[in-house]
This record gives C-alpha cells, sequence and structure tokens, in this order.
C-alpha cells in the first residue's frame, strides 16, 4: 500500500489553442488557410488557387473607379412590405436584420464615377444583401442607373450577383426583369454601350434579364450563370448534365460570355473597352 498519493497536476493552459474568429478564411477549393488581411489586399482571391471569394459591392467599386470619383445615386430608396409576407420571421424584419448586418440599404449600389478618367454609371450588385435578390428597389435603382446613363450619354456597367427574383414581393418582383430590360433596350437605341459583369452566382431572373443583354458580357471564373440550378435541370430533364455545366468557362465556350477575366485584371479591361467604344463615338 503506497504511503503517498500521486498528486494529480492540473496544466494552467490549455492544451489545444483556439483560434480567434475573424482573422484567417479557409479556401473552399484548395483549402488553404489565409489571414482575411492578405485577402483583402489580393482582391478577395485566394493566392494559392486563385478562388475567388464573394466581394462587398463597396469593396468592388473602390477596386474598379478612380479614386474619388463613385457618387452614389437613389441612395435613400428603400423596399417597403406591400404585400404583408408573413412567416417564421416578416419581410420588414429580414430587411432590418440586414440592412443592419451590411451597412446597405437593399442589395445593389448605384452611381456615376470614372474608370481611367473615362465617365460611367455603375451598379454593382451585393449577394450578403438577402443573396441580392432582385425587389422593387433594386430594379428601380438599376433603371434610374441606366436612365441617367442614356440622358447623360454614358455607358452603363452592372456588375451582377444574385440568387433571383425576391420572392418576399411576388409579382412586383418580376416586373423589374421587364422594367430593367426595357431601360436597355432605349440605352441601346441611343447607340450607348453597356457592359455587363457576372460573378459567382449570377441565377434566375436576374440571368434572364438585364445581365444577359450585355453588348460585352464579361465573367470571373468559375461563377455558376445559369436561369435555375443544375439540380433542378437534372430533376426536370432526367438527363445527365455535361461537365462544368452552368460554369463561365462552359458559356465562354459556348458563346454566351465572352471573355472570363480575372478580378485584378477587371477594371484594367473594362477601361480598354470604355477606350474602344469612346473611340467609336466620334
Amino acid at each position: 500500500m503506497a504511503i503517498f498519493r500521486k498528486p494529480v497536476l492540473k496544466t494552467l493552459v490549455s492544451k489545444s489553442r483556439e483560434m480567434p474568429e475573424g482573422l484567417w478564411t479557409k479556401c473552399p477549393s484548395c483549402g488553404e488557410v489565409i489571414h482575411n488581411l492578405a485577402l483583402d489586399e489580393n482582391l478577395r482571391v485566394c493566392p494559392k488557387c486563385e478562388h475567388h471569394f464573394p466581394f462587398v459591392s463597396s469593396a468592388r467599386i473602390a477596386s474598379l473607379v478612380d479614386e474619388g470619383t463613385f457618387e452614389e445615386t437613389a441612395a435613400n430608396l428603400i423596399a417597403v412590405d406591400t404585400l404583408k409576407f408573413k412567416g417564421v420571421a416578416t419581410y420588414e424584419d429580414r430587411l432590418k436584420s440586414y440592412r443592419e448586418k451590411t451597412g446597405l440599404k437593399d442589395a445593389v449600389l448605384t452611381g456615376t464615377a470614372k474608370i481611367d478618367d473615362k465617365p460611367v454609371s455603375i451598379a454593382v450588385m451585393d449577394f450578403t444583401f438577402l443573396a441580392a435578390t432582385m425587389g422593387s428597389v433594386v430594379g428601380e435603382k438599376i433603371t434610374r442607373a441606366i436612365e441617367l446613363a442614356t440622358k447623360k450619354k454614358l455607358p452603363v456597367i452592372i456588375v451582377c450577383a444574385s440568387g433571383g427574383a425576391r420572392m418576399y414581393e411576388g409579382m412586383l418582383s418580376l416586373m423589374q426583369m421587364a422594367k430593367t430590360s426595357g431601360a436597355l433596350a432605349r440605352h441601346a437605341q441611343a447607340k450607348l454601350p453597356y457592359i455587363s459583369v457576372l460573378t459567382n452566382p449570377t441565377t434566375a431572373g436576374v440571368m434572364a434579364s438585364f445581365a444577359s443583354l450585355g453588348d460585352v458580357i464579361l465573367a470571373e471564373p468559375k461563377s455558376m450563370i445559369g436561369f435555375a440550378g443544375p439540380r433542378v435541370i437534372k430533376e426536370t430533364t432526367h438527363q445527365d448534365l455535361p461537365p462544368g455545366f452552368q460554369t463561365a468557362e462552359f458559356l465562354e465556350k459556348h458563346g454566351l460570355v465572352d471573355h472570363i477575366v480575372h478580378r485584378a485584371k477587371m477594371r484594367g479591361l473594362l477601361a480598354q473597352l470604355l477606350g474602344y467604344f469612346a473611340a467609336g463615338r466620334k
């Protein structure tokens, strides 16, 4: 029988160290763990595999336009719960929550700016706000951006990203497809250019309207682009879909997308295209 008991030693510091939240991001493509500061400096593109992470509208605008030239338009438009949508949370509750989380009033920022000293009217959709669904405010802001461009004889650039129509607004949401397309038709009649930039994901009503109407259609690498999702199409048609279906690369191969552009090169190409369009109008 032991005279002395073996002491129980308790470590003061836990062996497992928790990683602070909000400092690192794991790339879903290659698994690389990237410090968020490095990721932001690289325009939210993985430095190892070049996976393009979601990009908030304010940061994207800053990456595209000349510094200090962006002037927001239609900044005070806010959505109204006309249909009095009922659910686990009301539409008004969801809008309030997303406004607090994102600092945005809705899923698109619009305004005028300059790219390489060339004036443009620009609209940038933001997937962090209700999956960039298109409701009456999104449609109205984009329509006003197009109409302003037509009036001032400016090119239009729309950076698209969307999960589709906003179900909380029913038919009012679907009406925006015709409204934005009509504004672009009048813009085209004035012989003014429109450049559409498709990002991940661009789907449903947005893809079926203004996103696919560009004189030039650009896309970020590996973006999912299409009307319905691959799973829905497969279940509806009962057919196996081809490899890479509904990716930017697939659509470029089949003629819907003109060019796939790395995020870091987008500003330079836009400036180049705007120069071509300006030269053609002289």
